[in-house]
């Protein structure tokens, strides 16, 4: 018995890059993408509330591996909560935290799924590097900020008086250390930046290389700005990996450079403000060759007006 075989039509995404969906089509495709990356969400949601507190505790790790940060009698950290549900609300948003990273490959694959028909083929390419590269710049980030962390606690709890117990707001601190770890990751995505500058053929390597000291002053400002520790250690220590991370994307520019052929052009070595020469050896003008009249057309003979058509109409009486 066999089967007739039908010819499988286009796919939504060929649909979508074809521009043969109609406005409708688009927006229920939004709302199914919407609705799935929701439900992965919530899913994560559900696993961040069971990892809730071993993340608290893993956030409350530069504090309590400081001395003089447990009390002597119960050996726990020095943590209060304010309010009878500040614990509580702080284990919700540490759920929903965690379930938007456990879920990050759906609801990315549903924005990615629902933006890229309208990329080209060489901007899809090159947001999969871009995204490949942020996931472990990002983590960089928040290592280094757990870093910062407990080097700018240990700096400042060194400066109260030995009569004075320091006690930290539970609620408080987790804030503090994840817009820490938020600052810091975002931070680090500063060199795709200057790679897609490149990429795009907006800005070449050797412009990106003159422009290390404007680099630097602004790395080093944007630290001081942004750490909200006062000690130098964090800024620096943040500043010197930007710096790092600006030296070794302007490294990868003139890896792109050479491999596209860019600074080869006919006009790579000429300055923006030097003189074109010009070529005074210019042959005379002279007269061009005449051009023999042509003999007007007659005009046309004119064209008879119509008679007027008139009817006849019987009397009638």
């Amino acid at each position: 018995m066999g089967f007739a075989l039908r010819k499988r039509g286009p796919s939504s995404f060929e649909r979508a890059a074809d521009g043969s969906m109609t406005l409708v089509e688009h927006i229920r495709e939004l709302r199914d993408r919407l609705f799935r990356a929701s439900l992965a969400i919530l899913v994560g949601f559900g696993v961040g509330i069971w990892l809730a507190g071993p993340v608290r505790r893993l956030l409350q790790q530069p504090y309590c591996s400081l001395p003089n940060s447990k009390d002597p009698a119960t050996g726990l950290c020095n943590f209060v909560q304010l309010g009878p549900a500040d614990l509580f609300l702080l284990n919700l948003k540490i759920g929903l935290w965690v379930g938007l990273i456990v879920a990050a490959p759906v609801w990315l694959y549903q924005l990615w799924a629902f933006i890229a028909p309208g990329l080209h083929r060489h901007e899809r390419r090159y947001a999969y590097v871009f995204t490949a590269l942020a996931a472990p710049l990002f983590a960089a980030g928040a290592v280094l900020a757990f870093f910062v962390t407990s080097k700018g606690l240990e700096f400042l709890l060194e400066l109260s008086d030995t009569d004075i117990s320091t006690t930290l707001d539970i609620t408080r601190y987790i804030s503090f250390v994840t817009n820490l770890i938020l600052l810091f990751g975002v931070a680090f995505e500063f060199p795709l930046i200057v790679l897609m500058l490149n990429f795009v053929g907006i800005a070449s390597a050797r412009k990106l290389l003159g422009w290390w000291r404007i680099a630097v002053f602004v790395f080093f400002a944007f630290s001081a700005v942004v750490t909200p520790t006062p000690d130098p250690f964090g800024m620096t220590a943040l500043a010197i990996c930007l710096c790092a991370l600006y030296f070794a994307a302007v490294g990868v520019a003139f890896i792109n450079d050479r491999r596209k052929g860019r600074g080869k052009e006919i006009y790579a070595g000429v300055a923006d403000d030097e003189v074109s020469p010009l070529n005074l050896d210019s042959e005379p003008v002279t007269a061009g060759d005449r051009v023999e009249t042509v003999a007007p057309v007659a005009a046309p003979e004119p064209v008879a007006a119509p008679k007027p058509i008139t009817r006849q109409f019987d009397d009638m009486t």
